[in-house]
């Protein structure tokens, strides 16, 4: 539960952090695509640990104390890492995440260690691991891990500051990970709804789009998500990267992406956001997008036509006969695969299962535009969905079982089934881990000053 001293005293001290702030943060290199690289040097004077008896008390977690040095190498934190530049207009909206993120890392790190102790077991990452980490992410940004922390202090960011998120953040994924990763059963009817969905909008337009999104509840209500995401496009299109800023202050799933969401059709995303995407072009950021929960902040990168030909993945099992052959032939021919149709449990064991029965023949027909096929596998083309197994049909050369294993529109590869697995399963995983983080800080005292 929370204290009834109201958190919107956080924005009396935004003058003060902005004067401090201003004097110790230069332009936001570490958000850049390739930041330079720096000689060795000191620390600045800005990152040296404060008079400790100078210090206040910005929040309290639990037993846990959030010190007012703490506040602000968190806010430098974020805007070094997010490409923000401090005004006194995004001041508060810094200032109020910075202290959301160290109270949700607290709250995390107080369950860990409750659980470590209780089951005996390691989750918390160790030094050797974030050092690891740090290494990984010095490579992404063309440094060493030397480099980049040295890049860090010489902007008033102390270094134990972001090696405390990042132990926080990689120890919270790996418990969600052990704990509920192996529990997760994506069914087979799971991924074929997927695939269904991604046939039927092969004819409608998509779009390649980043995403952010303020979750109204997390921040305190819509208007404050509102102001937030006005702020944040305002720092975007002043050139503060998008993916920067969607890791840093997103709410989905795909911050840790960089906002990255991928292709889209209309009908996947809430409508207020479809309907701005069909007035968006390629390249443009929009406005804030008020949806029930929050507010979305989309990037158009590119924008695709529904395709005119829809592209169909098929294999058969056929019986070979006679255009002549007589009604007795075809109606045996017809009861061997009436039978065998039952027994085929998808595409990949259709050729196994074919070949256990005489007579009958399987193969792969490959993929092509339902337009080119045969008019008799046209129909079965359009109309079964991916799975599904027609009816015998009557050709010319005999009768045929037709399995639709995957349909596409022609332009845009499909994802494969584990691509799909791996998909739902992180969704179905941030979604366990935002509702577990929820009932931890509903359970937790937590005293805002």
């Amino acid at each position: 539960m929370r204290s009834a001293r109201s958190v919107t005293k956080l924005a009396a001290n935004a003058a003060s952090i902005l004067a401090l702030t201003v004097a110790s943060l230069g332009l936001p290199a570490l958000a850049q695509e390739a930041p330079p690289v720096v000689d060795a040097a000191p620390a600045a004077p800005a990152a040296a640990r404060a008079n400790p008896l100078s210090e206040s008390v910005a929040a309290v977690v639990n037993d846990d104390i959030v010190s007012s040095y703490d506040l602000m190498q968190r806010m430098r934190l974020l805007m070094v890492t997010s490409g923000m530049q401090p005004t006194q207009e995004n001041l508060p909206q810094l200032e109020q995440e910075a202290l959301r993120s160290l109270i949700d890392e607290h709250v995390q790190m107080q369950e860990l260690r409750r659980v470590e102790k209780a089951q005996k077991i390691t989750i918390i990452s160790t030094d050797k691991e974030i050092d690891e980490q740090i290494e990984d992410i010095a490579k992404g940004n063309n440094m060493t891990g030397q480099q980049l922390t040295q890049q860090l202090a010489a902007q008033g960011v102390g270094v134990d500051t972001w090696r405390a998120q990042i132990r926080a953040d990689s120890s919270w994924q790996s418990w969600i990970q052990g704990r509920y990763g192996s529990r997760l059963r994506i069914g087979d009817d799971q991924v074929k709804a997927f695939e269904r969905r991604q046939a039927d909008a092969a004819s409608k337009p998509q779009y390649q789009v980043s995403e952010v999104f303020i979750d109204a509840v997390r921040v305190g209500g819509m208007d404050t998500a509102l102001n937030g995401a006005k702020q944040l496009v305002s720092q975007m299109q002043q050139g503060a990267p998008f993916p920067a800023v969607a890791r840093q202050f997103s709410a989905s799933p795909t911050a840790a992406n960089g906002g990255d969401a991928g292709w889209v059709g209309l009908g996947e995303m809430p409508p207020e956001v479809d309907a701005a995407l069909e007035q968006l072009r390629p390249g443009q950021l929009s406005a804030p997008i008020p949806v029930r929960d929050g507010v979305y902040i989309i990037y158009l990168r590119e924008k695709r036509s529904g395709a005119k030909a829809a592209l169909v993945d098929l294999k058969q099992v056929a019986v070979a006969l006679p255009k002549d052959a007589s009604q007795a032939q075809v109606d045996a021919a017809n009861k061997v695969l009436l039978d065998l149709k039952p027994k085929i449990a998808n595409c990949e064991t259709l050729e196994a299962t074919a070949g256990k029965v005489d007579g009958v023949v399987a193969g792969d027909l490959g993929e092509a535009e339902i337009t080119d096929l045969a008019p008799a596998f046209q129909e079965a083309a359009n109309t079964l969905k991916v799975g599904q197994i027609s009816d015998p049909i009557r050709t010319d050369a005999g009768l045929h079982l037709i399995a639709v294993c995957g349909k596409r529109q022609s332009g845009g590869a499909a994802p494969t089934h584990d691509q799909i697995e791996n998909r739902l399963r992180g969704q179905q995983l941030a979604l366990i881990s935002k509702r577990y983080l929820r009932d931890l800080r509903n359970s937790a005292t937590i005293e805002t000053r």
